[in-house]
Parts: structure tokens; sequence; C-alpha cells
């Protein structure tokens, strides 16, 4: 659990990451998202977004995804994930508080972009569950130690 906890701790920290998918064409889409991550018995991530065509089209092609966060200081976290579309109202309220509530700049009040609320038809939720986890730092990078990676 060392890798996961560094990594949502990272993640967290940097907030907003690269999501990469690839559709039928075989070739990679790549956008800017904010995923929250949960760290209980097993690390989970959450996605409120909008099932745009092209995601919906990736995902149903491919249901994997890459999220690639980076900082200047060029600390780098990666995490390879399982997705799905959540339809689930109570999973969707849930989730929707906790980017309420979590702490700036991680939080953020979805009522804003989605003034519905969770229950409404344009946002949507995706679950991912990662199955890969990578962090490098500026050693990792120079070849001066090994990066964590998990499994």
């Amino acid at each position: 659990m060392v890798v996961q906890k560094e990594f949502v701790e990272r993640a967290h920290r940097i907030v907003w990451c690269a999501v990469a998918t690839v559709g039928p064409d075989n070739r990679p889409r790549s956008r800017i998202l904010h995923p929250l991550w949960e760290l209980n018995t097993e690390l989970v991530g959450w996605i409120v977004t909008r099932a745009t065509p092209v995601k919906v089209r990736h995902l149903a092609y491919s249901p994997y995804l890459t999220c690639s966060y980076w900082e200047p200081g060029h600390e780098v976290a990666v995490a390879d994930c399982h997705a799905e579309w959540v339809g689930d109202a109570a999973t969707r309220q849930r989730v929707w508080e906790l980017y309420r509530d979590a702490p700036a700049a991680l939080g953020y009040d979805f009522w804003s972009v989605f003034p519905v609320g969770p229950a409404g038809e344009s946002p949507s939720l995706l679950r991912l569950t990662p199955y890969r986890l990578r962090l490098t730092d500026v050693e990792t990078l120079s070849g001066r130690k090994q990066p964590l990676a998990w499994p």
C-alpha cells in the first residue's frame, strides 16, 4: 500500500492530469481531467465528466485509460486503469459530495458546471480501477534510483 498511498498524495497535490484513451481507429486521444482518488481497502478513482461521444466510443472500444500527472519539479504519477461508467444515483451523489468536501485545490463544486446536480443527464461518473501505478521524480528520470511501481 506504500505506492498507492504515495500515488494518492502526489495526484491530489498535482490535481489535474492528462487522461488518454484509445478508440476504434487505434489512435490515442487525451484530455485534461480532475480525478479524485480513494484509498480504503483498494484504490479507486472517480471522475465527474461529460460522457462525450469520443469518450463513450473510446471506452466502449477499450475500457482502459491512463492518468498521467506531472508537475514542474518533475514529480510524475501515472495510473493505468480499467474505467467504467457509473449510473447509480447514490454513488454519483456520494462522489459529488467527496469532491465538494475535499480541501482546495482538489475540492470542486460541480454545481457551477452542472446546475441540475449529480442526478442530471449531463454529468457522468467514471470509476477508475488501477492495475498499474508508476511514480517517478528527477532522481528516477536521471537513473539514480528506480521508480516506485505497483504491482
